[in-house]
C-alpha cells in the first residue's frame, strides 16, 4: 500500500510539472493570399485558437482564413499598426499570446520546440525567440534578432507605436531557441512606413526616442539623406537610448556621410562609435570597408579580422559581416602578399556559401 501511495505521489509530480499551457496565434493581414495558407498551416500544429484579424483585404485573404479558424475579424485600417496589434490581442482567450506576422514560416524543428515549451512547466511572462530574415541561396539568414514573441495574456501587454510596432518586455522573461523565419514573397507598399511618419509629424504627434530612431531609417532608406542625417544626428544625442539602437543610428549616419562623399566625417563617425559600443562584427567590417578606401590595406585586414572574432550579443546582428564578407575580402586582400592566408579564408568562404558570387569568381584564380 505504501509502495502504491509513493507511486500515486511521483505520478501527481510529474503531470504537474508537465502542466501545459494554452496558446493564442494572433496575426494581422491585409491582401496576403500568396502567405496566408503557409502560415496557418504552421500556426495549427500548436495553436490552441487562431486569431486573424484583417484590415482591409480585397484579394480573398479572409475567406482563406476562414478555412482555418472561425475568428476572423475586421479591422478598419487606420495608419496604427500598434492598434491592429492590440485589437488582434483583445480578442486573444488563451493563457498565452504568440503573434505571427502572414510571411512568417516556422519549421518542423521549431514546431516541436514550441510544443515542448507548451509542456515543459515554465513559468514566464515573455518568450523571446529568434526572428531570421533575408535568406541567402543555402537557406541561412543574413539577418537574426530577438523579439518578443509568447507573452502571458493576464500581463496585459500592450503594443506601441504606429510603425515599428513593439511591446516593451517585462516581469520574467526567457530567452529561447526557437526561430521564426520571415519569408517575404512580396515586398512592403514603398514608402508606406514613411507615409506614416510624415503623417504624425503633420499631425504634430510628438515621436519618442525609438519612433525618432525608426522615422530616421525610412528616410534613409527612401533616399532623404540629408533629412536623415539630420534626424540620426537628433538621435544620437538623447542620453541612455537602446544600445543596439544608438549603435546602428552611428554606423547609418556613417553611410549617409559617404553618400554625401564626406569620407573623413563618415570614418570619424565609426570611430565615434567605437569608442561608445562594444565591437560588433558590422562595425568592424565598415571601419575595414573605410581603411580600404584610403589604400591602408593592413589596417583594413586587422579590422576585417577583428570582424571575426566579435560576440554579437545583442540587438540585430548582420551575420554576414561575422563570416561571408570577412572570409571573402581578406582572401582578397592577402592574395597579393600572402597566397596560404588567402587560400585559408577563400577555402572557409568556399565552405560556407559554394553558391556565393564572389566566392565562384575567385575559385578561379585559386585553381589556376
Amino acid at each position: 500500500m505504501q509502495v502504491f501511495q509513493q507511486f500515486c505521489q511521483i505520478c501527481i509530480k510529474i503531470l504537474m510539472d508537465c502542466k501545459t499551457f494554452t496558446l493564442s496565434v494572433c496575426l494581422i493581414v491585409r491582401d496576403e493570399k500568396e502567405t496566408i495558407a503557409r502560415v496557418l498551416e504552421c500556426a495549427k500544429k500548436f495553436a490552441d485558437e487562431i486569431i486573424v484579424v484583417d484590415t482591409g483585404s480585397t484579394d480573398g485573404t479572409k475567406e482563406i482564413a476562414k478555412s482555418y479558424t472561425e475568428k476572423v475579424f475586421d479591422f478598419e485600417w487606420c495608419d496604427d499598426f500598434a492598434k491592429a496589434r492590440n485589437f488582434s490581442f483583445s480578442k486573444a482567450t488563451c493563457d498565452y499570446q504568440m503573434w505571427l506576422d502572414a510571411d512568417d514560416v516556422i519549421s518542423e524543428e521549431n514546431t516541436q520546440k514550441i510544443l515542448t515549451l507548451k509542456t515543459s512547466g515554465t513559468d514566464f511572462d515573455v518568450c523571446m525567440c529568434k526572428y531570421a530574415q533575408n535568406f541567402d541561396e543555402n537557406g541561412n539568414p543574413h539577418f537574426l534578432f530577438n523579439r518578443e514573441r509568447i507573452l502571458k495574456r493576464s500581463k496585459n501587454f500592450t503594443w506601441s507605436s504606429r510603425v515599428h510596432e513593439v511591446i516593451i518586455p517585462s516581469g520574467k522573461i526567457i530567452n529561447s531557441d526557437i526561430v521564426i523565419e520571415h519569408r517575404k514573397i512580396k515586398q512592403n507598399k514603398q514608402k508606406r512606413n514613411l507615409k506614416i511618419y510624415q503623417k504624425m509629424k503633420r499631425d504634430k504627434v510628438e515621436f519618442s526616442p525609438r519612433e525618432l530612431f525608426y522615422y530616421a531609417r525610412e528616410l534613409y532608406f527612401n533616399g532623404y539623406i540629408s533629412s536623415a542625417i539630420k534626424n540620426l544626428k537628433k538621435f544620437i544625442k538623447i542620453p541612455n537610448t537602446y544600445p543596439p539602437d544608438n549603435l546602428s543610428a552611428q554606423m547609418m549616419l556613417s553611410d549617409c556621410f559617404l553618400i554625401k562623399k564626406d569620407e573623413k566625417s563618415a570614418k570619424m563617425q565609426l570611430f565615434n562609435a567605437l569608442s561608445s559600443h562594444t565591437p560588433t562584427s558590422e562595425l568592424c567590417c565598415k571601419i575595414a570597408q573605410l581603411c580600404e578606401r584610403e589604400k591602408d590595406n593592413p589596417s583594413s585586414i586587422f579590422w576585417y579580422e577583428c570582424a571575426l572574432h566579435c560576440k554579437n550579443n545583442s540587438g540585430f546582428v548582420s551575420i554576414d559581416y561575422s563570416n561571408i564578407i570577412p572570409y571573402i575580402e581578406l582572401s582578397r586582400l592577402y592574395f597579393p602578399i600572402n597566397y596560404q592566408e588567402a587560400k585559408k579564408y577563400h577555402l572557409l568562404a568556399k565552405n560556407l556559401s559554394p553558391k556565393n558570387k564572389a566566392v565562384i569568381f575567385n575559385e578561379k584564380f585559386f585553381i589556376k
